[in-house]
């Protein structure tokens, strides 16, 4: 059980700008096990950006709440995954061969495609976000800001399971590493449970729609480059997370 904790609060410290206890130490296997932890992780993200945006709304108006509920999550996360959509967009958008891509996607400096694919993926995720507010009301939408922050990062981490990490090195592949059996069922659990909780009908059509993503990107991933990185895996995640919330801003509410 404390060997399960320490790979938690790994997870939390790798995927966060959350800091934790000295004790939990670190050691390689640390950085294997967390994987499977990722959709938890994202579960406590989404808490953060809920509860910042349910106290925000006792204040302002939802457009700025759902602002600031925003801001809370990139700060939680340092932007880690949002880094990763813009380095993939300007990959794949200024690369031919796939050495051209991974090399484009190594760079720390952000081009125009990048830069665009931030600016639309922010302010539909915020524009989204306030439709679902308006047609299904407070506790829904919390309920699947929630549910998108988990459902997305298990959707990322199920590339674990069935793509290669195609970097020799890179600071994601200790955390890269194939995801199977209960950590497979562990990450894909915390992130299809919260969906369930918004509603069942809604969780199914969510789940379906994330199963065509994950499809569809998985196969560009290939094709592109052989397999992922963690850039890709932050892509996947951001993509999902926008999928999800453009399903419940068109959901009939009841």
């Amino acid at each position: 059980m404390l060997d399960e904790l320490r790979y938690f609060l790994t997870a939390v410290g790798y995927f966060t700008r959350v800091p934790v206890p000295r004790w939990v130490g670190f050691a390689p296997h640390y950085l294997n096990a967390a994987a499977r932890y990722f959709p938890l992780v994202g579960l406590l993200v989404g808490a953060l950006g809920a509860l910042a945006s349910w106290g925000a709304l006792q204040w302002w108006p939802p457009g700025v709440a759902l602002l600031l509920g925003m801001a809370v999550t990139l700060l939680a996360t340092g932007a880690f995954h949002e880094d990763g959509l813009a380095d993939c967009v300007d990959a794949f958008g200024g690369g031919y061969r796939a050495e051209d891509v991974l090399r484009i996607m190594h760079d720390s400096r952000i081009g125009a495609f990048g830069a665009i694919a931030l600016v639309v993926a922010l302010l539909l995720k915020w524009q989204l976000l306030l439709a679902i507010a308006m047609r299904g009301g407070t506790a829904d939408l919390l309920l699947v800001l929630v549910a998108a922050h988990g459902a997305s990062r298990a959707l990322a981490a199920s590339y674990l399971a069935t793509l290669d990490y195609v970097r020799p090195e890179g600071k994601a592949k200790p955390v890269a590493q194939r995801l199977s059996g209960f950590g497979l069922a562990f990450a894909l659990l915390c992130g299809a449970l919260p969906l369930l909780l918004v509603s069942p009908a809604f969780a199914g059509a969510a789940l379906a729609a994330l199963a065509l993503l994950r499809w569809l990107l998985g196969r560009y991933f290939v094709r592109r480059i052989g397999g992922c990185t963690g850039d890709c895996l932050g892509m996947a995640q951001q993509l999902a997370e926008l999928l999800i919330y453009l399903v419940a801003a068109a959901w009939t509410w009841s």
